[in-house]
């Protein structure tokens, strides 16, 4: 799989999410980008937090993909 030394934290901030199925579907949609170890959705915060090796670009647009919007920051 990955080498944890090459692994960071991607910290995006989700906009559009309301409830805890938009959160899943966040959630879901990073996972399964190339490079995710781990992704974690804060509904209330707006944010998710992805670990791992992926493209932060792949990453924006596989949220846009689910209907959010989300940048890198």
């Amino acid at each position: 799989m990955n080498d944890d030394s090459t692994a960071n934290d991607i910290r995006l901030n989700v906009m559009g999410m309301s409830c805890n199925h938009c959160a899943a579907a966040v959630q879901g949609a990073l996972e399964k980008v190339d490079g995710v170890r781990a992704a974690v959705v804060d509904l209330a915060g707006g944010t998710a937090t992805v670990t791992g090796t992926a493209d932060p670009e792949r990453l924006v647009a596989a949220v846009a993909a689910e209907g959010y919007r989300a940048t890198v920051g």
